[in-house]
């Protein structure tokens, strides 16, 4: 079987469409759908419903996509162990994170990781905390760093702790705190992150938990407009404690529910089920000692309520 269609087929089924699918591959659209047929054909059933300009999977085609990603999932780890026993140190490293993650994490430790691996070329791979998942699960990165893989397939390596945090005004009333109760923002006008954000997802607990109807002025997709905002005594910021820098003009409490800090620590995952090269290894391993010696938020919240880590699994 021509694993260049069962590529195709996945990424048609990814992206909703032919014309988009033959562009991320670099092919035309006939050459694409001819590939289709043919697998189509090799199989014996449709494998998509043509509606429109666009395509949904039929039933059939829904149980061999999940056949097919295992399959490509067991190609390409083959193709990159064999890459790596050639090569030793040397290959493609693709490694997601959100914005924040990169800005205040990769940014500071990529450079002299490229200095020590110079063979080793690091693809960053941007999306928000919740959906880094997703690409994990696809295969689109090799590594991600991302709260929440407790329960999940995964295998991780916690790096450092993430408080769910209140930025206020150096002049809000509340901003003389250490720690801010959550059900003290019952009544405050709030600035928040959109859903898919790992720290939204916190926060929305805990209004459940605690019983709160938040009052909500913003709803955004960058950090630092929520920063910006809260600054000026718009409203109360909840962000995670890694979306702060140092030069954040903002007073910063971590919460808790009735003592009970509120957060997860954020750790380097990957799926055991893929081939993990020597290099991919080393970068974990590297960036675990790097984030013990900082990370984003570790001095102004030395005196946080500490958060519950998670286990190692590392072999």
């Amino acid at each position: 079987m021509n694993l260049r269609h069962l590529r195709g087929f996945a990424v048609i089924a990814d992206t909703g469409g032919v014309a988009r699918a033959a562009a991320r591959l670099h092919l035309s659209q006939p050459a694409l759908s001819r590939q289709i047929h043919a697998l189509e054909d090799e199989l014996g059933v449709p494998l998509f419903n043509r509606i429109g300009r666009g395509v949904q999977l039929t039933s059939e085609g829904e149980d061999l996509l999940r056949r097919s990603r295992h399959l490509l999932a067991e190609a390409d780890s083959l193709g990159e162990h064999a890459r790596s026993l050639k090569a030793g140190e040397a290959g493609l490293l693709r490694v997601g994170a959100a914005p924040h993650v990169i800005e205040n994490v990769l940014v500071d430790f990529l450079t002299p990781y490229r200095s020590r691996h110079p063979g080793v070329e690091v693809q960053l791979v941007e999306d928000g905390g919740v959906r880094i998942h997703g690409r994990l699960e696809r295969g689109d990165c090799d590594l991600a760093i991302a709260t929440g893989t407790e329960g999940t397939r995964f295998r991780a390596q916690p790096l450092y702790p993430i408080h769910l945090i209140a930025a206020l005004s150096p002049e809000h009333r509340l901003g003389r705190r250490a720690v801010l109760e959550f059900a003290e923002l019952a009544d405050e006008p709030l600035l928040l992150l959109q859903r898919g954000f790992g720290s939204r997802a916190w926060f929305d607990f805990a209004c459940q938990t605690a019983n709160i109807q938040p009052r909500v002025l913003l709803e955004s997709a960058a950090p630092h407009t929520v920063v910006a905002l809260a600054a000026t005594n718009y409203g109360i910021g909840i962000l995670p404690s890694n979306a702060l820098t140092s030069a954040s003009v903002v007073r910063a409490l971590p919460l808790a529910h009735r003592g009970v800090p509120i957060g997860k620590w954020q750790c380097i995952a990957w799926d055991p089920r893929r081939f993990l090269a020597r290099y991919a290894e080393q970068f974990v391993a590297e960036i675990e000692a790097h984030c013990r010696r900082r990370y984003p938020g570790r001095d102004r919240f030395r005196r946080a309520p500490p958060l519950p880590r998670p286990k190692d699994s590392v072999n």
